[in-house]
């Protein structure tokens, strides 16, 4: 009988703020998207230069790594290898993609870089040195189910021991990411690794979990 999976934490930013396994790490209100990353970014006193140079969907998506990830020890217990990561948007890298097409006179490598939505998987297995298996999927609107199976997959054919996962979406002023810390230990914040969990989280409705 295979080892059940659990959520072992979880993060998700929108409307302004920032959420932990339902608590409110970080709030502020009546600013940019841009601003507000940076502003986090600052508070969480993190020393990564590069940082400034993402575009928005990178700094968003690292960012709601950063917050998963804090004080998660567990990952240490793990080889690069065992470590994966699959997020999930809807509109790709359109953010990047708009903006690198207005300078297409005057190209602009730093923004060209970032007209692939699986950079932001590069950005966050960089960081962390993750070296395990990473795919980047596009679907209209957050989808659980398959984000269940396959990480279900990937652990059941030992791909993996631990995985990140879930959403990560930008355009313009609209933003939502929701990730997933998920594996085979158990913490105080734990719970299943199902799809009615997953889609409670994104909802905002992990406070009654």
């Amino acid at each position: 009988m295979k080892e059940p999976l659990h959520i072992i934490s979880n993060c998700v930013i929108a409307d302004e703020s920032v959420i932990k396994n339902g608590e409110v790490l970080y709030s502020d209100k009546n600013v940019g998207l841009s601003s507000f990353l940076v502003q986090l970014y600052k508070f969480l006193h993190i020393d990564y230069p590069k940082f400034y140079k993402m575009d928005n969907l990178s700094k968003l998506g690292w960012l709601a790594s950063e917050v998963l990830l804090k004080d998660e020890n567990i990952v240490k217990h793990y080889n690069p290898e065992e470590i994966g990561l699959l997020l999930t948007n809807a509109n790709s890298s359109l953010e990047a993609d708009v903006k690198y097409f207005q300078t297409i006179e005057m190209a602009s490598p730093a923004l060209f870089v970032y007209t692939l939505p699986n950079i932001l998987n590069g950005e966050i297995c960089i960081r962390n040195n993750f070296k395990g298996e990473n795919a980047c999927f596009i679907f209209e609107t957050f989808n659980a189910a398959f984000i269940k199976e396959y990480v279900d997959d990937l652990f059941a054919n030992n791909k993996l021991k631990l995985c990140i996962c879930g959403w990560a979406d930008v355009i313009g002023e609209t933003y939502k990411a929701a990730l997933f810390l998920i594996g085979k230990d158990v913490a105080a914040s734990s719970i299943d690794f199902t799809e009615e969990n997953m889609d409670k989280i994104f909802e905002g409705l992990n406070a009654q979990l």
